[in-house]
């Protein structure tokens, strides 16, 4: 083994996605590529299947797991929503507008 040379370096991007939800106050998700935005009621998540918005009351980002794409929300879940290719687009421009 040559210590010298560099390390390969992995990277995981997980295709595979799945929503879990535990009496609608704990909530994982895995196969995100990136948090877009988020606040005490609204998460904004590029998924592998598409962009997801988790609405609610309380939220609080619990877990975000860059290199495994899971990220755990915790608060009171109202809704889960997936943005179609054609409203990416809008939702993306609406939310960087919201939060600059």
């Amino acid at each position: 083994m040559n210590y010298y040379e560099p390390k390969e370096t992995i990277n995981r991007v997980q295709t595979e996605h799945s929503v879990k939800i535990n009496n609608r106050k704990d909530l994982e998700i895995t196969g995100v590529k990136e948090v877009d935005s988020f606040d005490n009621e609204e998460f904004l998540l590029e998924t592998v299947m598409g962009y997801l918005i988790v609405r609610g009351q309380n939220l609080q980002l619990k877990n975000l797991d860059v290199t495994e794409g899971v990220v755990t929300i915790k608060g009171k879940i109202y809704e889960l929503s997936y943005v179609d290719e054609q409203q990416q687009e809008k939702a993306k421009g609406f939310f960087s507008k919201l939060f600059r």
